[in-house]
C-alpha cells in the first residue's frame, strides 16, 4: 500500500529535575549542598532515508516521543540526558504543522532536521547557594519538552514528470528509458502508485516520475490521480504522453485538452511548467483513424513542443531522453520548499501569554506555562538563541506584565532558574 499523507502526534523529552543534596562524608566539614542538575530532554529529529519511499511505517503509528532526561542526584551527578527520537523518512517529505498548515522544513537533502528541541533539566540546589543562603532545601524541575501535531506529506523528487490519461504508455516509457519495473497491463489504472525511475544519459542521469493515469474530474478527487498530483509538483519538466493512435477510442486533442484542464485547477504555478507533448503509439498510428495535423496544429498552438515514439518498438526514446536532458540544462533546479513556519506561530491570536511575578526576597522571580515552554527552545550559551528570546519577551508583552508588577532596572530577575539582572 502507498502511503504519501499522514498525521502524526511527536513529543519532545521532559528535562530532569534538579536534585536537593548536601555532602555528608567524613572528616568534610561544612560539605555543602551538591545536588546534580538533570538531564535534556531527548529532541525529536527527522532524517531522510534513502531505503524508504512511501509514509506506510506512518501509517499504524501515530504517536512519537522522545525520551525524558534523568533526573539529577547527589554528589554532583549530572542526570542522563535523554536519546533523541529520529524519525526517518523518504527523501522529499514536507513536513507541516498541523494546526496552520504552514511547512515547517522540507526534508529535501541528507541533513538531520532538529523538529523538537527536548526540555532543559531543572537545577539541582548547588546552583543556589549564596552567603546568606548556605543550605538551599529546593531545586528547579526540569522544563517539559514541547509536542506538537504535524502533517507529513510525500513530495516525490523526481526532475521530469509523466502526465496523462490511463493506457497513454507511461509505465512503458519508464520501463524503456530506466531500470525501474512498473506494473504493465492493458487495462485503466494498472499503475495504482507512483514510480520513480533514474534514466541514464551521457554520463549523466535524471530521474523521471511516472503518476498514475489522470482523469476528467481528478482535481475534484475523481480517480487516482488527484492523489499523486503533489508527486509533480517539484518536477522541473513535464512530458504529457498521449495515444497518438486513438486505440482507446479517445480524440488525443481531447485528451490533452481534458489533462491541460485538471492541472490548471489543481496548480496554475504547475500547469505553466514546462513541457513536451510525447505523442506515443506511433507503430499503431493509423492516419485515417487520427487526425495528425489537427492534432500537430493544436500542439503548436499552445508552444509546446513535439516527439513522436514507440515505447513498443523503441521508435524515437533515444532521441526523447536527449531532448529531455538538454531542456533540463537549461531550467532552474529542483523545487525546495521554504520553512513558513516561527515559533510565533505557536501562538494563538487569541491567547495572549501571561506570567505570574512574585518577590522572594532580592529576586522576581517569574513563571507562567508559555514562558515555561519557550525556555525549553532556548539555548543559553548562544547569542542568538538569547536574542531571539529577549525579543518574544518584548513583542509577548512579558517585559510589560513585569514592570507593571514593580520590576526596575538593576532588579535580580529569575525565569525557572535562569537569573539577570533586569535592563529595560
Amino acid at each position: 500500500m502507498f502511503t504519501d499523507y499522514v498525521k502524526i502526534y511527536i513529543k519532545a523529552g521532559n528535562g530532569g529535575n534538579g536534585c536537593v543534596s548536601f555532602r555528608r562524608e567524613k572528616y568534610v566539614a561544612k560539605g555543602g549542598p551538591d545536588g546534580g542538575d538533570g538531564g535534556r530532554g531527548g529532541n525529536v529529529v527527522f532524517q531522510a532515508d534513502q531505503g524508504k519511499d512511501t509514509l506506510l511505517d506512518f501509517r499504524y503509528r501515530r504517536k512519537y516521543v522522545a525520551e525524558n532526561g534523568g533526573n539529577g542526584a547527589g554528589a554532583k551527578f549530572h542526570g542522563k540526558n535523554g536519546e533523541d527520537l529520529v524519525i526517518r523518512v523518504p527523501k522529499g517529505t514536507v513536513i507541516r504543522d498541523a494546526a496552520t498548515g504552514k511547512v515547517i522544513k522540507d526534508i529535501s537533502d541528507d541533513e538531520p532536521f532538529v523538529c523538537l528541541h527536548g526540555g532543559k533539566g531543572g537545577w539541582g540546589n548547588k546552583h543556589f547557594a549564596t552567603p546568606t543562603r548556605q543550605i538551599p532545601r529546593f531545586a528547579k524541575n526540569g522544563i517539559e519538552g514541547p509536542e506538537k501535531e504535524v502533517i507529513l506529506e510525500l513530495k516525490m523528487i523526481a526532475d521530469v514528470g509523466l502526465i496523462g490519461m490511463p493506457s497513454v504508455g507511461k509505465s512503458s516509457l519508464l520501463s524503456v528509458i530506466s531500470a525501474a519495473k512498473p506494473k504493465i497491463a492493458d487495462y485503466h489504472f494498472t499503475t495504482l502508485s507512483p514510480n520513480l525511475g533514474v534514466v541514464p544519459v551521457d554520463g549523466g542521469a535524471f530521474v523521471c516520475a511516472d503518476i498514475p493515469g489522470l482523469i476528467e474530474g481528478a482535481s475534484d478527487g475523481l480517480g487516482l490521480g488527484h492523489d499523486f498530483l503533489r508527486h509533480i509538483d517539484r518536477c522541473r519538466l513535464l512530458l504529457h504522453i498521449v495515444d497518438v493512435s486513438q486505440s482507446e477510442g479517445r480524440n488525443v486533442v481531447d485528451d490533452l485538452k481534458t489533462i491541460d484542464s485538471e492541472l490548471q485547477k489543481y496548480s496554475a504555478e504547475l500547469a505553466s511548467r514546462p513541457q513536451i507533448v510525447v505523442a506515443n503509439k506511433t507503430d499503431a498510428l493509423d492516419r485515417e483513424i487520427t487526425d495528425v495535423e489537427a492534432f500537430e496544429a493544436y500542439v503548436r498552438e499552445t508552444g509546446r513542443d513535439l516527439a513522436y515514439i514507440s515505447a513498443a518498438t523503441g521508435e524515437g526514446v533515444e532521441t526523447l531522453v536527449r531532448t529531455v536532458k538538454n531542456e533540463l540544462d537549461k531550467l532552474p533546479p529542483l523545487t525546495v520548499y521554504e520553512t513558513e513556519y516561527t515559533e510565533e506561530d505557536d501562538i494563538k491570536p487569541d491567547q495572549t501569554p501571561t506570567v505570574t511575578v512574585t518577590k522572594n526576597g532580592d529576586v522576581w522571580e517569574v513563571e507562567g506555562a508559555w514562558l515555561y515552554r519557550l525556555m525549553g527552545r532556548i539555548n543559553f550559551d548562544d547569542r542568538e538563541s538569547m536574542a531571539y528570546f529577549d525579543t518574544m519577551l518584548r513583542k509577548f508583552g512579558i517585559y510589560d506584565q513585569m514592570e507593571a508588577q514593580g520590576v526596575c532596572d538593576g532588579d535580580l530577575v529569575s525565569l525557572y532558574g535562569f537569573e539577570y539582572e533586569y535592563v529595560k
